[in-house]
């Protein structure tokens, strides 16, 4: 029996032909997928980390994240100054989160180059909806905490944690349209970008000027080889390496590095489609020279942009192994009544509360509709205003990035912990209320498809 295709080639993401569907139709398959399932192992391993850390052995978990090590090369580690001493949770959240914000600019890099971004009325949509739902969320976290430490939160609650919103969203099937969930990965790429902005800009400490240039210097570098065609991947591995050990010196928070790589990879192929007809010719000729076998599979390779690449290669590895590891180090909370009557008469397990879960449905809804209605854009097709209250809902799931933001707000442990706490439990309620939208949402519509048929019979 011949086996059978994913996808019949009548399909849109099953022709061969068009380019939509072949680079950008089955690569938007590809990033959903391992999101949605990636979202499902977060939630897994933030369930895990609760209950370890509230467990007889609590004090394993906060050991095990607290073990320090050491970053150094060669002889080098005896000299203090050059030897890093980082804990294994700072090594997760400052050196292996870089290869996770390195797949957001890569995949932010897509998305203006050949995706929904790559227009400004395509962007229009998305932008309007993340800019609502960044600037109603902080000034909500702001009306709770006006003064102290706590003001220094305010970044978290304006992220959305693509992972988590795309795997809940998963959850319901084909009851939620592609058109919605293209909707939400565009805005929380957005989303992501603001939250990069934030913090580069808002939580960064003392800058080194030194290392800054070092890192300016690398940056150039880089854009040079990529505009002289040099296409040599462990050239620009090295520089990478060397920009994040320099960002990390300079003060700005050591993940930006892995977003500037990400914005800097290309994200059109080095030979377009002409070429790939050649090289299809190519492969039909018997007998070739080893030398033209290794030119074939470079030009074969060449047509997939390095960005698609680098994310098919990475992706998957950021999704199932360093963000379950992530959330396994960072969600872990002592949960008990006093430390939850704690949190909730803080202000800011309040001010996160309200902004993931009121100021994400607020702000992004009212500034998608004023959009629509100013004529700056369109809804997806078939899309209605309760789907957007619907994906705004679930925008509200901040998880990732409000509690990498979460370290760099706070010092103190308790503010730390009151943070965690909002976030985990505003999450949670803003899944359910998006989840129970949308569901609603898809019955209402099959419910009026069986109206029309009962009319036209």
């Amino acid at each position: 029996m011949a086996q059978q295709k994913p996808h019949s080639s009548k399909t849109w993401l099953g022709k061969r032909e068009p380019i939509l569907a072949r680079r950008i139709g089955l690569s938007m398959q590809r990033f959903l997928g391992i999101e949605a399932a990636g979202g499902i192992l977060l939630i897994f391993m933030a369930v895990i980390a609760l209950i370890w850390a509230n467990s007889p052995w609590s004090n394993g978990y906060y050991d095990l994240w607290n073990t320090e090590i050491h970053i150094a090369i060669g002889d080098l580690v005896s000299l203090e100054h050059h030897g890093h001493p980082l804990t294994l949770g700072q090594f997760i959240n400052d050196v292996l989160m870089v290869l996770f914000f390195f797949v957001v600019g890569l995949e932010i890099k897509r998305e203006l180059v050949t995706g929904e971004l790559n227009t400004k009325r395509a962007a229009a949509l998305p932008a309007a909806a993340a800019i609502g739902g960044m600037v109603v969320p902080a000034l909500l976290y702001f009306a709770f905490n006006q003064s102290g430490d706590a003001t220094a939160g305010w970044g978290i609650p304006m992220a959305t944690d693509i992972a988590f919103a795309v795997g809940v969203v998963s959850l319901l099937g084909t009851r939620v349209s592609t058109s919605l969930k293209i909707f939400l990965l565009t805005l929380a790429i957005v989303d992501d970008i603001g939250a990069i902005l934030v913090i580069a800009l808002f939580y960064t400490e003392k800058l080194s000027v030194g290392w800054l240039i070092v890192a300016i210097f690398v940056v150039f570098a880089t854009s040079l080889l990529r505009a002289i065609k040099i296409w040599y991947m462990p050239v620009y591995v090295i520089l990478g390496l060397v920009l994040w050990y320099a960002i990390f010196e300079s003060g700005v928070h050591a993940t930006i590095a892995g977003v500037i790589m990400g914005l800097l990879a290309p994200a059109r192929p080095l030979l377009d489609t002409d070429d790939e007809v050649e090289i299809l010719k190519m492969q039909k000729i018997n007998e070739v020279e080893s030398q033209s076998l290794r030119r074939l599979a470079f030009q074969i390779k060449e047509t997939v942009p390095v960005t698609e690449r680098l994310q098919n290669l990475l992706h998957p590895l950021t999704g199932f192994i360093i963000l379950p590891l992530f959330a396994l180090a960072n969600a872990g909370v002592s949960l008990n009544a006093e430390s939850i009557g704690d949190a909730f008469s803080s202000g800011v397990t309040q001010g996160i509360a309200m902004g993931l879960v009121v100021g994400k449905i607020v702000g992004i809804t009212v500034f998608t509709l004023l959009a629509v209605k100013m004529g700056l854009c369109v809804l997806p097709a078939g899309t209605t205003p309760r789907h957007v209250v619907g994906i705004a809902s679930i925008a509200g799931i901040g998880f990732t990035v409000s509690m990498f933001i979460t370290g760099l707000a706070f010092d103190d442990a308790t503010l730390q912990d009151e943070a965690k706490i909002g976030i985990l439990f505003a999450s949670l309620i803003a899944a359910l209320i998006g989840t129970f939208i949308l569901y609603k949402s898809s019955q209402r519509e099959e419910s009026s498809m069986e109206e029309e048929k009962l009319e036209i019979i």
